[in-house]
C-alpha cells in the first residue's frame, strides 16, 4: 500500500524502490507525511510473483496510492495502464513527478480525488488488477468493495491489505486466490469469478 495508519509516523527513510521490471532499483520519494506507510520490499515481492502471469498488458487500479509503490511496481513489470488514485495534495503531486521523471506519462496516470468519488464517477475501461489498501483507521472496505465491481473487469484480480485481526467480508464473487501477513498486516489476493462459476461454488457446498 500506502496508507496513513492510526498510529504515530515512525522515523522513515525517504524513499522506497522499484524491485522488480524496467525500473528496477528506481527510489521513489516518500514524502514526509503523516501515517504514510508504503508496501514492504518483502509484501510487494511475494504479491508480485502471485501476479506475475496477470500483468502483462493488464489495466490497473491503485486506489489508495501513496508513494505509488504498487501501481509503479505494475507498471514497470508490464501492465499496460495504471492508474493512480491518491487524495492527498504532497502525495499525488509526488506521483506526478515520479511520472515525469520515469517517462510513463504514456501508460501511468495520475488522479488527485477521493477514492470512493472516483469509483463513483469513473465510466471508462474496466480495470483488469485493483490495489486496495485504504487507511486503516477509515474503515472504507465495505464502502470500496460495494463500489468497486463495476470499475471491474469479469475476471479481475483483487488486492487487499488490512490489519492482522481484521479480514474484510467479501461478495461470494471474490474468490480467495492468496492470503499471507506481516506482524502488522495481513494481505491477500481475490480472483473475480463469473457468475457461473459463483453459482458452482454455491452448489458445491451444500453437498
Amino acid at each position: 500500500m500506502n496508507k496513513r495508519s492510526d498510529k504515530p509516523a515512525a522515523a522513515r527513510p525517504g524513499t522506497v524502490r522499484i524491485i522488480g521490471g524496467q525500473w528496477r532499483g528506481t527510489r521513489l520519494l516518500v514524502p514526509d507525511r503523516p501515517g504514510l506507510r508504503p508496501t514492504s520490499d518483502r509484501v510487494r515481492e511475494t504479491l508480485f510473483n502471485w501476479l506475475m502471469p496477470a500483468l502483462p498488458g493488464a489495466r490497473v487500479l491503485d486506489l489508495f496510492a501513496g508513494s505509488g509503490a504498487l501501481g509503479l511496481e505494475a507498471a514497470s513489470r508490464g501492465a499496460a495502464a495504471v492508474q493512480l488514485v491518491e487524495s492527498d495534495p504532497p502525495l499525488a503531486s509526488a506521483l506526478s513527478d515520479a511520472v515525469q521523471r520515469l517517462q510513463a506519462g504514456d501508460r501511468v496516470a495520475v488522479q488527485r480525488a477521493d477514492a470512493l468519488a472516483f469509483l463513483r464517477s469513473h465510466s471508462e475501461a474496466r480495470f483488469d488488477i485493483a490495489f486496495v489498501d485504504p487507511p486503516f483507521a477509515a474503515g472504507l472496505w465495505p464502502a470500496v468493495l460495494e463500489l468497486l465491481p463495476a470499475c471491474m473487469a469479469a475476471t479481475a484480480w483483487l488486492y487487499l491489505e488490512s490489519p492482522t485481526d481484521i479480514t474484510p467480508h467479501l461478495p461470494p464473487e471474490w474468490a480467495l486466490h492468496r492470503e499471507n501477513h506481516t506482524r502488522d498486516v495481513r494481505y491477500a489476493l481475490y480472483r473475480r469469478a463469473t457468475i457461473e462459476q459463483s453459482l458452482d461454488r454455491g452448489n458445491a457446498s451444500t453437498i
